[in-house]
């Protein structure tokens, strides 16, 4: 048994956001594997792969400068490899990124850009943190606060930057409760846009996340994950609390600058203890009494 946990501990050290065995990047560990000319082949195109890596990397290679590090984005595109993670080497901000993942028939090219953001997210995303083997608390947001804050804060950015949302979103099939849900939190038309964006986008990475787990039961914007965590779980989240996360963290009105803290789980997002209804990380992930 010792053999194996130091085993574990080398493979999963302090620079790797995975889990405890490091197996695992935004999604549980699969053999699905999607090379570039597979005959099951779909989600994006190597430009779209391309784009998205290049609006986010734009956006944010000077704010990990301002972090004293430097953000280094991997473009596996011809690795058919499910899947993505982050990594830190010194002071170098990695992000893997697979053609694999981008070829998945759930991923649309706002999917893909956020699962970048994800990855990113677990560099800056902030608190809560993963924990070792031991309890301690290392470098890289969680699974749920890399998701949150991807949304949030990270894809929020990207979009308000290309500012083309409301003309993106009167091309998409949306849902009426999404529509109905960020027009009644966003008084401005491109943030209430924004939202909806996010809202599919959390759609499309959550649809994925099913699929590789093999469930049927259908995902919901209205029918929330009804459990309730009794301490914060740092792992990968079930599909349907993953979209609870992500519809939240689009209806959460923080600004994209104000960001989050890397202690403070409440600095930069809505949260209970300020009063706020919408906007909130789900209880089925996040136990907000543990940092009261």
């Amino acid at each position: 048994m010792t053999k194996w946990i130091l085993l574990a501990l080398v493979f999963c050290s302090a620079s790797f956001a995975c889990d405890h065995h490091g197996s695992e990047g935004i999604t549980i560990e699969n053999s699905l594997w999607i090379g570039p000319h597979d005959k099951n082949a779909a989600g994006i195109s190597e430009k779209e792969f391309n784009e998205a890596i290049d609006e986010v990397e734009s956006i944010y290679k000077e704010i990990v400068a301002d972090h004293g590090a430097s953000l280094k984005i991997f473009r596996k595109w011809d690795d058919g490899t499910v899947n993505a993670y982050a990594k830190q080497d010194n002071n170098v901000f990695e992000v893997h990124m697979f053609g694999g993942l981008a070829r998945h028939e759930t991923i649309t090219a706002d999917g893909f850009r956020l699962v970048v953001c994800h990855e990113l997210g677990h560099h800056l995303g902030g608190a809560p943190r993963k924990t070792d083997w031991f309890g301690s608390v290392r470098w890289a947001a969680n699974e749920g606060q890399a998701d949150y804050w991807g949304v949030s804060k990270c894809f929020r950015k990207v979009l308000e930057h290309n500012g083309d949302s409301l003309k993106v979103v009167k091309k998409m099939d949306v849902d009426p409760a999404v529509t109905k849900s960020c027009s009644d939190k966003f008084a401005d038309a491109e943030q209430a846009a924004i939202c909806v964006r996010s809202a599919l986008a959390g759609n499309s990475l959550s649809s994925l996340f099913h699929a590789l787990r093999g469930l049927t039961d259908p995902l919901s914007y209205t029918t929330k994950d009804p459990a309730v965590v009794k301490s914060t779980f740092h792992g990968h989240p079930l599909p349907q609390c993953r979209l609870d996360t992500y519809f939240e963290a689009a209806l959460c009105d923080i600004d994209s600058s104000i960001d989050t803290d890397m202690d403070d789980v409440n600095i930069g997002t809505c949260n209970r203890t300020k009063g706020d209804e919408t906007g909130l990380r789900p209880l089925c992930w996040f136990n907000p009494e543990q940092y009261n």
